[in-house]
């Protein structure tokens, strides 16, 4: 059975949208994952979606916001850097990303922030693969 993993920020509009997108794209083959928040917007950050389908020829319109009560039970938990409290969620293993919200920025500074969660993404695979985690 694949772990589960959440990636989590308060809206789960923007980073966490997109580590879920980069995390089934990249890494469906270890975990299943799910992103969610605390708070929902009425709709994912649009820059995200254009941009993730410009880089990857991934999809994002599907997704949608969700809050913490929404996704089933998980085993890893990967905050994305919420700039207040991170919300919390029962797990076996968490890590803060500390990211930047790239909302209302340039897309330069979207694409910076991508690259780092696709980096993150493939050293979470790793580690699961690994069995350091």
């Amino acid at each position: 059975m694949k772990p589960k993993v959440a990636f989590i920020c308060v809206h789960n509009s923007c980073r966490s949208q997109i580590a879920e997108a980069l995390g089934k794209h990249f890494a469906a083959d270890v975990f299943e994952c799910y992103s969610a928040g605390t708070k929902i917007k009425p709709k994912i950050n649009q820059d995200a979606v254009r941009i993730i389908k410009q880089l990857y020829d991934i999809n994002m319109q599907s997704q949608y916001s969700k809050l913490l009560c929404d996704i089933p039970p998980v085993d890893v938990v990967i905050t994305m850097g919420c700039n207040v409290e991170c919300p919390f969620l029962p797990c076996k293993h968490r890590e803060d990303w500390n990211l930047d919200d790239p909302t209302g920025k340039t897309d330069d500074e979207f694409i910076e922030t991508i690259e780092e969660i696709r980096i993150k993404i493939l050293a979470l695979k790793d580690k699961i693969i690994n069995k350091n985690i």
